[in-house]
């Protein structure tokens, strides 16, 4: 079903057509919303080794002790910009585990209407009630893991274009006092995501029949 999602989501334009076209075929928003989880889930623990390469390499350019510093440049300049792609990917999944979940949200209220038993009505009220709440943990702790990549792309940049403009001996020995504050970053990055990966999980758990 993953490889399909994308795909119609194409050809159907905008999302309200695309979850009637889904609904169609038996694909449900819930079905989508875990889904989504998990490919942002995917996309978490993808750019946690990506950040950890990051880091690794500035480490190495850090330990520089001969041999070509424009390479070392090179492969730390690649790094950042696989780094930058890895955070995109990232908020392009949580946005779209957003836009589903506010999608189901929405046509679960409106379908309380159409109860006639007040017993079932109450209990659907009140799983809804739950399903927010737990939601409303797993969303606030994606943002949050979200907003933790800013810090470490913007001190990475600054150390790739320091580098840059600096390809000598000097250059490396100013960046060796900067790796404390990257590694603290990076290592506060991939906690909030494993968080959020954590979060996902137990969501997915409850949501799943």
């Amino acid at each position: 079903m993953k490889k399909l999602l994308p795909m119609l989501l194409l050809v159907f334009g905008c999302e309200s057509t695309y979850y009637d076209a889904m609904e169609k075929i038996g694909v449900h928003k819930r079905d989508i919303l875990i889904d989504r989880i998990e490919d942002a889930q995917t996309a978490q623990e993808e750019g946690q080794e990506q950040f950890k390469d990051a880091l690794t390499q500035f480490r190495a350019v850090v330990n520089f002790d001969g041999g070509e510093l424009e390479d070392y440049y090179e492969e730390l300049n690649d790094e950042y910009e696989d780094s930058v792609s890895a955070a995109e990917t990232i908020r392009d999944r949580v946005s779209a585990v957003e836009s589903v979940a506010e999608a189901l949200f929405d046509e679960w209220q409106e379908e309380l209407e159409q109860f006639t038993s007040q017993n079932l009505r109450r209990d659907s009220e009140r799983q809804l009630r739950d399903t927010r709440r737990r939601y409303s943990r797993l969303i606030s702790s994606m943002r949050r893991a979200e907003s933790a990549i800013d810090p470490v792309l913007a001190t990475l940049k600054d150390n790739v274009l320091y580098l840059k403009h600096n390809l000598n001996a000097r250059a490396i020995a100013s960046l060796r006092g900067e790796l404390s504050n990257v590694n603290a970053d990076v290592d506060k990055l991939i906690e909030a995501m494993q968080k959020a990966i954590d979060e996902s999980n137990s969501f997915i758990a409850e949501m799943r029949p």
